[in-house]
Parts: C-alpha cells; sequence; structure tokens
C-alpha cells in the first residue's frame, strides 16, 4: 500500500469518525428547537388544568416523580411515573409517559422505549405530541439502520408545514447513513439546508454531515435557488433543546437518548 493510499484511509477514517463524535453529542438533542415549541401545547394544557383546580395534586406527583427519576434508582423511578400515568390527569400522564421512554432509553432498554413511544403516537389525542412520539422512536431506531423502521415513523413528519420536519429528516439522513444508502442521505440533508426556516445550529452540523458522504462518494447536491423569506416568517429556534430534559422538570416553574454507538 502506497503512503499516499493510506493516508487517504486514514483522512476518511478521521472524517468518519468526527461524523460519530457529532452524533453522540448531538443525538440528545436531535429534535432541535421545534420540541420546544410542541411541548408548549401539554404545557399549555397543563396549566389550564392547573387553574380549573384539577391537577394541583397531579402536579406535585408529576414533579416528585420526574425528581426521582433524575437519581440512579431506575424501578423506582418508573414505579413513581408509573403512578402518575394510571391515576393523573390533565397533561400529566402523558408527560409521565414521555419522561418514562427517556428512562427506559437512558437504561439501554432502546426496545421497550421504542414501544412506549409507539404507544404514546396512537394513544394521544394531540397531533403534534403524536408526531414528536414518533420522531423520538425513529431516532433510537438510528443505529439499527433498519431505514424502513425509521422512514415508517418519521416519514409523516417530514411534510412542509410540520414543525418537526427538519428533526425527521436529520433522523431519517442518519439511518439512510448508517444503512450505507449514501445518496439517499445527501438528498434528506440538503432538503434541510434548502429550508429557510432551518435552525442555524442544525444546518452547520448537517453541513458536516454532507462533508463526510462527499468524502465517502455521495452525489454532490444540486444547488437550489434562493429562496426569499417573508419579513415576517418566523425561524426556527437556534437554541436546541433536550427532550428528555424539556420533560424532566425538576419544580414547576435527560435519542431521547440515542444509542452509544455512532452511525
Amino acid at each position: 500500500m502506497s503512503n499516499d493510499t493510506l493516508l487517504r484511509e486514514v483522512d476518511e477514517e478521521l472524517r468518519r469518525d468526527r461524523m460519530r463524535k457529532l452524533w453522540r453529542q448531538g443525538a440528545p438533542f436531535i429534535i432541535g428547537a421545534a420540541v420546544g415549541v410542541v411541548l408548549l401545547v401539554a404545557g399549555y394544557e397543563g396549566w389550564n388544568w392547573y387553574h380549573q383546580g384539577n391537577s394541583a395534586r397531579s402536579s406535585d406527583q408529576f414533579y416528585a416523580a420526574a425528581a426521582i427519576a433524575d437519581g440512579t434508582d431506575f424501578e423506582a423511578a418508573k414505579t413513581a411515573l408509573d403512578g402518575v400515568i394510571a391515576t393523573g390527569s390533565g397533561a400529566y400522564p402523558a408527560l409521565a409517559q414521555f419522561r418514562e421512554a427517556s428512562l427506559l432509553a437512558q437504561a439501554g432498554r432502546t426496545d421497550e422505549a421504542v414501544a412506549a413511544y409507539d404507544s404514546l403516537s396512537t394513544s394521544l389525542s394531540d397531533g403534534h405530541l403524536r408526531e414528536l412520539a414518533l420522531v423520538m422512536a425513529g431516532n433510537l431506531l438510528v443505529d439499527g439502520g433498519d431505514v424502513a423502521a425509521v422512514e415508517n415513523r418519521v416519514g409523516g413528519s417530514i411534510a412542509p408545514d410540520s414543525p418537526l420536519r427538519n428533526a425527521a429528516r436529520e433522523v431519517l439522513g442518519l439511518a439512510q447513513y448508517k444503512a450505507g444508502q449514501l445518496d439517499a442521505a445527501m438528498t434528506t440533508f440538503t432538503a434541510i439546508v434548502d429550508d429557510p426556516l432551518a435552525a442555524r445550529d442544525l444546518t452547520g452540523r448537517v453541513q458536516i454531515y454532507i462533508q463526510q458522504l462527499l468524502a465517502e462518494g455521495a452525489t454532490a447536491p444540486v444547488v437550489s435557488a434562493p429562496v426569499d423569506v417573508p419579513a415576517d416568517a418566523s425561524a426556527e429556534p437556534s437554541v436546541a433543546v433536550d427532550p428528555s430534559a424539556e420533560l424532566d422538570v425538576s419544580a414547576p416553574a435527560s435519542s431521547a437518548e440515542a444509542s452509544s454507538s455512532a452511525p
């Protein structure tokens, strides 16, 4: 093997390792800032019930369970969250289900966590929260390389009017990359870059994915014509939100855990 060939292989491996590291760092935040918008639905519902005098007990119960979940006693946390799910009112049972699914993922019980999110996607009345559950489930399945399983969950959220469209695209693109579908991943990631409302931190991360795909031989993306964005258009928030942390609140006022292995 020539020195040039060896250097190219080392460079390619370093690039691939950089993408793995980026995935590990970004996975807990993969849903992005759009999750904050979606979770306002649950927050508003809980606030509304609280003011009707129906959820004070559930509020206390949920926050107590969330505090236990911050610790290391998995069984105690699960038991406390199960109590909220069984007897809580308003938005608190749903919040407890999200927190429990996250807890399962953190414990490495990925299949159970995916099943929990899948259950939420069929049992919740709010459409945005159903979408969120599916994207969270898809995120946990990325490392398995089963593109169909991921796409079955996140495909509906890629619609242009979905607040989770770019989170769904990132999850799908990573699954495609993991499965060796480089051109498909390139197309998916390019859709994020072409979205004028995509958050800046997300597009920066995706640009690194695209550079890695090019280094591995993917077809270069077609450059789209500039899109004029109305002055009053609201861009996606640029600050990423960790869904687990958002749901894991410790007082009234942490992918989704991702697999530790990289795509």
